[in-house]
C-alpha cells in the first residue's frame, strides 16, 4: 500500500463556505492546504480520534474529529475512493472509517448533543445538521428559546446569519435548561468578550490600512483596535501572515498583518492591517502579568519588562501570541540598494517587495501573491516612456496584476530574481543577448547589454513610422491634433524645414502676416507633395522587378520549414527570434556561402532593371506619339468651332467689336500659357468655354 494519498479539487468547509485545495495523506498525518490563501492545516496523525464517511452535496464528504474537539470536513470525494480511504485509515491511523448518513426526514423536532466544538440536532441516531460553535458570533436567551448567530461570510452568495432553538421547560428544579444550552454554546463559540485587562497597550499608533490612529490593546486571545470613529476586535485565530518590511527611505518600516476572514467597516473589507513606525521611536513597555505567567505562557519570548525600538516591540508580542513567523524581504536588492522597487498599481503608487516565497505590495491597495499561485510573469513596454517598464503578474485562477512605472534601472535585478525562483516567464526572450543560458545568473548584473531597453526602442520608432504614414492619408487634423501643447511657431518651424516647395508670393505673405498666417500657407504646400508622394506609390508598376534579398532572407526562408518541424506549435515571433539566435551561432564559412548567394541575386536584379528601364523608355516614346496624335485631333475640332463662331458674330456686331479687341490681347497672352489649360478647354465638346470663344472671335474679325 502506497505510503501516501492526494487528493485534488477537494473542498473545506470553513465557517460556511467551502475553500478548494489539495489534501494530503501520510503517514504523519493529514494535510490541507488552502488554494486562495495559501494556509495549512496539518493534523497529525497521534490527534485523530474519529472519521466519517458520509454523501454531501459535491458528492462525498470526510469528517474528522480530533481529541481535543476540533472538528474538520472535507468535500469533493467520490464514491470509489471510500475502499481507498478506509484501508489507509485501518493501516496508519488504527481507525475504522464510519459511513452514517444524514437524517433526510424533514423533521424539525429533535435532541441537541454537544461534542467537542461542534453542535449536532439528531433525530433519533441520524443527525440532521450540524453547527461548528466556532461560527457562531452572538448568542441570546430568551423564554423557553436560545437565538445563535452566526459570522458572515463574504465569498458565499447566501449566508446563514441566525438559528433558534426551542426549548421546553424540564420538571427537574434549580436547573434552566435554556441557560444550560447557552452556556454550552459560548464555551466553545467564537464570542469576542473584552473581559479582564489588556496583556499591554500601544496607544495612537499610525495605521495605513484602516486609515487614522489607533490604539491597540493586546489581549490574550484577540486584538482590539480602538480609534476615535471605529473600533475592531480581530482574533488571533484569523491572522495569516506576519510582515516587518523596511520604508526604501530607510527611517521607516512597516507592519503588515494578513487577516482571513478580513475586518469590516460596511462594505469595506480589509484583508491587511498596515502601521507604519519611524526607526527613531522607542518604547518601555510592562506587561500586565506577573513574570511567572510570562514565564509559563509565553516560555522565554517575552520578559515582563522591555524596552527598544516601537515596531520591534510590536512585532515581537504579535510574533508571541500569534504564535507565526515573521516575514522580511530576503536576498533582493534594487539598483538604489533598497530591498523594494518603486511602482504604482492601480494609479497609486507605492513599494513592491519580492519575498522569499512571494510579492507584496504596499500600501492601496496592499496585494501579496504567492508564488505557488502564479502562473507567469510578463515585463511590458511601459505606456508612457522607454524610460520604464511594466510588470506584470498573472494567477493560475486567471487573476492579473499589473504593476506600472517600474524604472529602466531595476530591470536587470527583477530579471534575475525572478528567473532565480524558477518563475515562467511569458516573453522570455527579451534578455537573450545578454546571457547563453538562462540557468547561469553570474554575469548577468555585469553586462551593460540590454536586449529590453533596444526593443523598446525598435518599437518606439515603428510607432513613429506608424504616426507618420497614418498622418499622410488624415489631412491637417493629424497634425494640428498631434501635439495639442506645442506653440504655434514651434508647428511652423516644424513644417518649414520639411517643406519641399515655396512661392515668392507665399515668402512674401509670411513676411508681412503674423505668424498663425504663415503656419497654415506652409501646412497647405507641405500637403501637396506628400500627396503626389502616395499616389506615386499607388501607381507602382508591378512589372518592375524586384529588389534582391539579403543573405539572412534567403537562409531564412530556406530554413523556416526546418525550424517549424523541431519547434513545433512556434509561434511566428519566437520562429523570428529562434531563426536570429541560429544565424547569430552561425559559422562565417556558412554565412558567406549565403552572402554569395546575395551577391548573385543583387546582379541579376541590375540586369534586369537595365532590362526594364530600356523597355520602360519605349512604352514612353509610344506614348508621346500617342498624345500628339491626339492634340492634331482635338486642335482640327477647335477649327470646326472657329467657323460656327462667324456666323455668331455676324449677328451681333457691336458685341463682336468688343469681343474682338478684348481678344487680341487675350489671344496673346493666352499663347504663353500652359499646354494643359488648352486641352482642357478643347475637351468640352458641348459648349465653348470662354478663353476659346474669345479666340475664335478675334480670327473672325481679322
Amino acid at each position: 500500500m502506497a505510503d501516501t494519498l492526494e487528493f485534488n479539487e477537494i473542498y473545506q468547509e470553513v465557517k460556511g463556505s467551502m475553500n478548494d485545495g489539495r489534501l494530503r495523506l501520510s503517514r504523519q498525518g493529514v494535510i490541507f492546504k488552502n488554494s486562495k490563501t495559501g494556509k495549512v492545516d496539518n493534523i497529525q496523525a497521534s490527534e485523530l480520534a474519529e472519521g466519517v464517511w458520509r454523501r454531501v452535496a459535491l458528492g462525498h464528504g470526510l469528517k474528522l474529529l480530533t481529541k481535543n474537539g476540533h472538528v474538520y470536513k472535507y468535500d469533493g470525494f467520490r464514491e470509489s475512493e471510500f475502499d481507498k480511504l478506509s484501508d489507509f485509515f485501518k493501516a496508519h491511523y488504527c481507525l475504522e472509517l464510519a459511513e452514517k448518513d444524514l437524517c433526510v426526514k424533514g423533521w424539525n423536532w429533535g435532541t441537541v448533543r454537544f461534542g467537542g466544538q461542534l453542535l449536532s440536532f439528531d433525530i433519533g441516531e441520524q443527525p440532521v445538521f450540524e453547527i461548528p460553535l466556532s461560527n457562531v458570533s452572538q448568542c441570546t436567551t430568551g423564554k423557553n428559546e436560545v437565538t445563535l448567530e452566526f459570522h458572515q461570510n463574504d465569498d458565499a452568495e447566501v449566508s446563514l446569519m441566525e438559528v433558534r432553538f426551542y426549548v421546553p421547560p424540564t420538571q427537574e428544579d434549580g436547573v434552566d435548561p435554556v441557560e444550560a444550552f447557552a452556556q454550552n454554546v459560548l464555551s466553545k463559540a467564537d464570542v469576542i468578550q473584552a473581559t479582564g485587562d489588556a496583556i499591554c497597550i500601544f496607544r495612537e499608533l499610525q495605521c495605513l490600512t484602516p486609515r487614522g490612529r489607533y490604539d491597540i490593546r493586546i489581549y490574550p486571545t484577540f486584538l482590539h483596535l480602538h480609534g476615535k470613529t471605529f473600533d475592531y476586535k480581530i482574533p488571533y485565530t484569523t491572522v495569516l501572515r506576519l510582515f516587518l518590511l523596511p520604508h526604501k527611505d530607510q527611517r521607516q518600516m512597516f507592519f503588515v498583518i494578513s487577516l482571513d476572514p478580513p475586518i469590516k467597516q460596511g462594505q469595506t473589507r480589509y484583508h491587511f492591517l498596515i502601521l507604519l513606525f519611524s526607526k527613531d521611536e522607542d518604547i518601555s513597555l510592562t506587561l500586565n502579568m506577573n513574570e511567572e505567567e510570562v514565564e509559563k505562557r509565553f516560555e522565554g519570548r517575552l520578559t515582563k519588562n522591555m524596552s527598544g525600538s516601537l515596531y520591534e516591540m510590536v512585532s515581537r508580542v504579535m510574533k508571541a501570541l500569534v504564535n507565526r513567523k515573521i516575514t522580511v524581504p530576503g536576498n533582493f536588492q534594487g539598483h538604489s540598494g533598497a530591498q523594494c522597487i518603486t511602482c504604482s498599481y492601480k494609479a497609486s503608487s507605492g513599494l513592491l517587495y519580492p519575498l522569499e516565497r512571494g510579492f507584496i505590495y504596499v500600501h492601496k491597495p496592499p496585494v501579496h501573491i504567492r508564488f505557488d499561485e502564479i502562473s507567469f510573469v510578463n515585463f511590458a513596454r511601459g505606456t508612457t516612456t522607454t524610460r520604464s517598464f511594466d510588470f506584470e503578474i498573472e494567477t493560475k485562477q486567471g487573476t492579473q496584476y499589473t504593476f506600472s512605472s517600474i524604472e529602466r534601472e531595476e530591470y536587470g535585478k527583477l530579471f534575475d530574481f525572478v528567473n532565480a525562483k524558477k518563475l515562467n516567464i511569458k516573453n522570455r526572450g527579451l534578455k537573450e543577448g545578454m546571457k547563453q543560458s538562462y540557468d547561469e545568473y553570474a554575469d548577468s548584473d555585469e553586462d551593460q547589454h540590454d536586449a529590453y531597453l533596444e526593443r523598446m526602442k525598435e518599437e518606439g520608432k515603428i510607432r513613429e513610422e506608424n504616426a507618420n504614414d497614418s498622418s499622410d492619408g488624415s489631412g491637417e487634423e493629424t497634425d494640428e491634433s498631434f501635439n495639442p501643447g506645442e506653440e504655434d511657431d514651434d508647428v511652423a518651424e516644424e513644417f518649414d524645414s520639411n517643406a519641399s516647395a515655396s512661392s515668392s508670393s507665399g515668402d512674401g505673405d509670411s513676411d508681412r502676416d503674423d505668424k498663425k498666417p504663415a503656419k497654415k500657407a506652409k501646412i497647405v504646400k507641405d500637403r501637396k507633395p506628400r500627396k503626389k508622394q502616395t499616389e506615386s506609390k499607388k501607381g507602382k508598376d508591378p512589372n518592375a522587378p524586384k529588389r534582391p534579398m539579403s543573405a539572412y532572407m534567403l537562409w531564412l526562408n530556406a530554413s523556416r520549414e526546418k525550424i517549424k518541424s523541431d519547434h513545433p506549435g512556434i509561434s511566428i515571433t519566437d520562429l523570428s527570434k529562434k531563426a536570429g539566435e541560429l544565424w547569430k551561432a552561425m559559422s562565417k564559412e556558412k554565412k558567406e556561402e549565403w552572402d554569395r548567394k546575395a551577391e548573385d541575386a543583387r546582379r541579376d536584379y541590375e540586369k534586369a532593371m537595365k532590362e526594364y528601364s530600356k523597355a520602360d523608355s519605349h512604352r514612353g516614346e509610344r506614348s508621346k506619339k500617342k498624345k500628339k496624335k491626339q492634340e492634331k485631333l482635338v486642335k482640327g475640332k477647335g477649327d470646326k468651332k472657329g467657323t460656327t463662331s462667324k456666323s455668331s458674330s455676324s449677328k451681333s456686331p457691336a458685341k463682336g467689336m468688343s469681343d474682338s479687341f478684348k481678344s487680341k490681347e487675350f489671344v496673346s497672352s493666352d499663347e504663353s500659357s500652359s499646354a494643359e489649360s488648352k486641352k482642357e478647354d478643347s475637351e468640352d465638346e458641348g459648349a465653348a468655354s470662354p478663353p476659346a470663344s474669345s479666340e475664335d472671335s478675334a480670327s473672325g474679325s481679322d
